[in-house]
């Protein structure tokens, strides 16, 4: 018996030789043979070797390409059975493992197989459509030359019912044109007509063509075989022509901002993902369905019916219509998947103040409810963090119990003492003007200014952005402090003695100076000591003069 030889299956991806991989085209170059549609096969022509021999084949001879490869490679040759995009997502490799199956193949005994992946359709279309696919995704063909069309039916209602972002293949033929008419009008049952729809004809090749349009017009264009359909889900949206799909079905508010999106090191944690099952008892976090992602009641029988094309009940109102010559109007509920919204805002009884009446702890427990959270904070506030779609409400029954209200995130807070219970007066005007001056302040980083009432500092306002210090009627000025890490260290004495009357003044253009030039996400400190000047102010170096192993995390 020969020496067997070696069957490669090469997905190529759209067609466009800059998105064809490597390890494809290595392959391709060791064969002997390269089997494949025609036009597949005339997509890749340059990269054959003259010496190659090619076996091309018409639409819907792929079970004979098969049986050729394999042939061909129990006779010790090296194979390349070729497909456009990923030759495992609907294209020549699950056919040759099956003939392989019949012929008792295993991978200990026979032919050596190397599945080559591309890049899929639904991949390369989308990098062209914007970023339509960043939600749950599903991949249907609407060709029934092997499955039949009642199943094909099932699985696009399904999907329409589930908000899947859809991909639709092999959308339309020569023969098959009613195909994509019934799709259109299953998806119109669950998805708003508006919903934005890509027609990708040809990506990366020469006739490539784009379309945005939507659900209900997506008919009036051209579709064919090299048409690839993608629908968004209920949250995809279109901005400067681009199909945008969130990457979930939550939005965080404050109240400087519409949203504000978690940042990396948050989004795992539990309280950031109120739907998600509970891995102890199984269950989803959130009980309270009306707010928990969840599919606007929609109508949802359990079979597609594809014969007759309309429903009984759509019959029923045509005759209606017949009968009484006027036209009956009905309501369609589309599939939406609510957005789960979650306020985020920062309460405290006052600047001075730390007591909290009676009345405010109810309205918290009020507005909090059974599924918000509260967190006393070390910034002397408390972070709400309440699931709504009305903030607007929640903030005037906070502002009705006489809270004080921040936005959270990169801003600036005032983190000032108690003034010794309310006893040591005389730097609370103060306080409370710069909170309302510049409490909420967007920045590239968090920002706080302690302030101290007086001399003992004893709630460390030294230890913070910018430092404020009342003593003896006047105020010393701290800058640059590094809050946390071994390498911590107060703030620079940059002043004493600063009149009342100045100090907000000072505080305020030192904040406008950091904010306007600072880089994004870099601290106070850090900007300080790139920059040696502010507001008149050189800067000394308060690192620790030990020396210090360097952190892992390069603190």
């Amino acid at each position: 018996m020969s020496q067997l030889g070696k069957l490669y299956v090469v997905g190529f991806g759209p067609g466009d030789f800059k998105h064809i991989t490597t390890r494809a085209v290595e392959a391709l170059q060791e064969s002997d043979f390269i089997i494949g549609y025609k036009t597949y096969v005339e997509l890749i022509q340059d990269l054959i070797d003259s010496n190659t021999s090619v076996i091309s084949t018409g639409m819907t001879e792929e079970v004979s390409r098969a049986q050729e490869a394999v042939r061909q490679a129990e006779n010790g040759k090296k194979v390349a059975v070729i497909s456009s995009g990923d030759s495992g997502v609907y294209g020549m490799a699950g056919l040759v493992y099956e003939v392989l199956i019949e012929k008792g193949w295993t991978e200990a005994t026979g032919v050596e197989i190397e599945v080559i992946p591309g890049i899929s359709a639904i991949n390369s279309c989308a990098s062209l459509l914007g970023a339509p696919v960043m939600h749950d995704s599903c991949t249907i063909s609407l060709s029934d030359h092997l499955t039949p069309w009642d199943l094909i039916a099932k699985r696009v209602e399904a999907a329409a019912m589930a908000d899947f972002v859809i991909a639709l293949y092999n959308p339309r033929s020569g023969r098959r044109t009613r195909q994509i008419v019934e799709t259109q009008r299953i998806l119109l049952q669950y998805r708003s007509p508006e919903t934005p729809v890509g027609l990708v004809k040809s990506a990366y090749r020469d006739r490539q063509n784009i379309i945005i349009t939507n659900l209900k017009d997506m008919l009036n264009h051209d579709i064919g075989m090299l048409t690839t359909v993608v629908i968004g889900n209920s949250s995809t949206f279109l901005y400067d022509n681009k199909m945008i799909t969130p990457r979930g079905y939550q939005r965080k508010y404050t109240l400087n901002a519409e949203k504000q999106p978690l940042k990396p090191h948050q989004r795992l944690k539990e309280e950031a993902e109120p739907w998600a099952m509970d891995q102890e008892t199984g269950i989803q976090r959130s009980q309270n369905i009306d707010s928990a992602p969840a599919l606007v009641r929609a109508k949802q029988p359990s079979v597609v019916k594809t014969e007759p094309k309309i429903s009984s009940f759509e019959m029923a109102l045509d005759a209606l219509t017949r009968v009484t010559g006027q036209q009956v109007e009905t309501q369609t509920t589309f599939v939406q998947q609510e957005m789960e919204s979650i306020f985020e805002l920062a309460v405290s009884p006052g600047v001075a103040n730390k007591r909290f009446t009676p009345k405010q702890m109810m309205t918290l427990a009020e507005v909090v409810g059974e599924k918000g959270t509260m967190e006393y904070t070390p910034n002397h506030n408390i972070l709400l963090k309440i699931p709504t779609t009305t903030p607007d409400i929640i903030t005037a029954k906070l502002q009705e119990a006489n809270f004080i209200l921040s936005p959270v995130g990169d801003v600036v807070t005032i983190k000032a003492c108690d003034f010794c219970d309310g006893e040591k007066t005389g730097g609370i005007p103060y306080a409370e003007e710069l909170q309302e001056k510049l409490g909420g302040l967007n920045m590239p980083k968090e920002f706080n200014i302690g302030f101290n009432g007086c001399g003992m500092a004893c709630y460390k306002a030294v230890m913070e952005d910018v430092g404020i210090v009342y003593r003896k009627g006047k105020f010393d000025l701290f800058v640059g402090a590094k809050p946390v890490g071994r390498t911590a260290h107060p703030g620079q004495p940059v002043a004493e003695g600063i009149e009342p009357e100045k100090i907000v003044e000072v505080v305020s253009n030192i904040v406008e100076e950091y904010r306007q030039n600072a880089h994004p996400n870099e601290r106070l400190f850090k900007y300080f000591k790139r920059v040696k000047r502010i507001q008149g102010f050189n800067y000394q170096d308060m690192s620790p003069k030990i020396e210090i192993e360097p952190a892992p995390c390069g603190d």
